[in-house]
């Protein structure tokens, strides 16, 4: 029965998560105003149905496998050998308040090796059920492809407890060869780190106790003739994963913005994400000019260049309602000449996201907080979900809607209502949009500090009284904000309605695009609109 349990998670986990789409910051203990752990990540993928996962702790028996589906495709890979227990996992923290995110660069094609099994979705999700702290995730990681060999192409991992946070990149070894080579390190502490769709990691000591590596790391690019100098000058990230324009433009620049606002005493020249290969590469980390808490964080995930020469509010693409999106593709001809939109951190495809939150002064179910969303990070709010609860809301959980069919009851599909008419007349809509969202992610904040306190009083005496507590607690607040969420959607039909907007007596009024938009409308048209006399 555990068994089957397992198995349907597992298959339940199954989307089409299309590559090179996520964003991942890291920040340490001395970077937070609390003295926690915190990760990001955002799942993006035109085609991925954001949901919260939740597997229960489980014992299994003697001799007992695991079915490997790929996360991508849904393909089953094959089967590995299952642990004696396995930890509960909530979304992409388990109830050590150990977590995982990840981004997929891609990198040398030559060295995809398809007929391993461990793909990186499923080596996220049982290393989360394996693991008690982050050095521990790192060992399970490098043992699962050492045995299992890695399927996919290069990933960069996040991973953190409550009191350490790495980095990890990885690329299999190639055809037909198990194992993969990978470099992980320790992100100092005080400092944060980034990465988004390219391998952030070059050179790295090789005596260290927090830099993690595969001993053939540098032997296999001699091998292939991407490295022939030094030891001490190889460079992971320019012999697996060499940069283009794109890899700079579309992923970098992610982490560029990041740095610029959490640290703009460091005047961080924009010319290397902006496709300059021969400028100076972003350094790994950085150490903020303030720290931060979880709602600053949360900020970093709504970003769109503001405030930089990339900012998508700002060109033509924008509309004459400051859209900061653009759809499909990313890259585009005129007159056989290519162009392309920006591709920030914030984006319209977002299937889900978070902030983990580990708090080491915490017993492990209390201290642990996985701040969940759903849809564009720009618009949604994130939930608190405490690591230790034995279940997830109905509206966010697996099995309560999927991708091919609208329902009023799934998390996803509501916060898509409200993000997706709010792009007709953004620039005033997302005003509505954000004076809730504040209203609901601030009454969160202030309201942990008492829900600690009262479920640490509980867990003195009974665990489970916690964790039920804990249950009750996020359950409600995920339940209470799709409700509120759709009365938002609805206010926003009334208010809005026909490119009206209601003022606040109900009576219709007629706002006129902005001056700048017509003064464009003239530029491009000349006389064409001009009325005669």
């Amino acid at each position: 029965m555990k068994k089957f349990l397992l198995l349907t998670i597992f298959l339940a986990l199954v989307v089409d998560h299309s590559l090179f789409a996520c964003t991942n910051f890291l920040i340490t203990k001395g970077a937070s105003e609390t003295g926690s752990t915190m990760i990001t990540y955002a799942a993006d993928s035109h085609e991925l149905y954001g949901e919260l996962y939740y597997t229960p702790a489980a014992d299994h028996l003697p001799g007992e496998m695991l079915d490997i589906y790929e996360w991508d495709t849904g393909d089953c890979l094959g089967q590995i050998r299952q642990v004696a227990h396995t930890y509960s996992v909530v979304g992409n923290m388990n109830e050590h308040q150990v977590s995982i995110g990840e981004t997929t660069w891609g990198g040398r094609k030559e060295l995809r090796n398809e007929k391993a099994i461990m793909d990186y979705g499923s080596l996220m999700y049982v290393t989360l059920q394996r693991a008690k702290n982050a050095r521990e995730a790192i060992q399970i990681m490098a043992d699962l492809v050492e045995e299992y060999g890695y399927y996919s192409s290069g990933e960069s991992f996040s991973i953190a407890d409550p009191n350490e946070v790495w980095l990890m990149d990885m690329i299999s070894k190639g055809p037909d060869r198990k194992g993969a080579v990978w470099v992980a390190r320790k992100i100092p502490d005080g400092y944060v780190s980034g990465h988004a769709n390219q391998a952030r990691i070059h050179h790295f000591p090789l005596n260290d106790k927090n830099t993690l590596y595969e001993k053939d790391v540098i032997s296999l690019a001699r091998e292939y003739r991407w490295f022939d100098g030094a030891d001490k000058d190889f460079s992971f990230a320019e012999a697996y994963a060499p940069v283009d324009f794109g890899a700079l433009r579309f992923c970098e620049a992610r982490v560029y913005a990041m740095f610029k606002r959490i640290a703009p005493s460091l005047k961080l020249p924009v010319d290397y994400v902006k496709g300059d290969k021969n400028a100076e590469p972003l350094p790994l980390w950085i150490k903020p000019d303030k720290k931060l808490n979880h709602r600053d964080v949360q900020e970093l995930m709504r970003d769109h260049f503001e405030g930089t020469e990339l900012d998508m509010t700002q060109d033509l693409g924008a509309g004459p309602y400051s859209l900061p999106y653009r759809w499909r593709p990313l890259t585009w001809k005129v007159d056989s000449v290519e162009y392309c939109h920006e591709r920030a951190t914030s984006t319209q495809q977002t299937g889900f996201s978070f902030v983990a939150e580990a708090r080491s002064w915490l017993p492990d179910p209390i201290g642990g907080i996985i701040w969940f969303s759903v849809d564009d990070t720009y618009s949604t709010v994130y939930v608190p979900m405490y690591c230790g609860i034995n279940q997830v809301p109905q509206s966010y959980a697996v099995g309560t809607g999927d991708f091919q069919t609208f329902s009023w009851e799934s998390a996803f599909w509501v916060f898509n209502f409200v993000s997706n008419f709010a792009y007709s007349k953004y620039s005033e809509m997302i005003v509505d949009i954000q004076k809730v969202q504040r209203e609901l992610e601030g009454r969160f904040a202030d309201e942990i500090k008492g829900i600690d306190e009262a479920a640490l009083e509980m867990y003195e005496d009974s665990p489970l009284l916690a964790i039920e507590y804990l249950t009750d607690y996020s359950c409600k607040r995920g339940q209470e904000t799709v409700a509120r969420w759709k009365k938002l959607g609805e206010f926003l039909i009334w208010k809005y309605l026909d490119g009206n907007v209601k003022d606040e007596h109900g009576h219709v009024t007629h706002p006129p695009y902005p001056q700048s938009w017509y003064k464009r409308i003239v530029d491009d048209t000349g006389d064409h609109l001009k009325v005669k006399e």
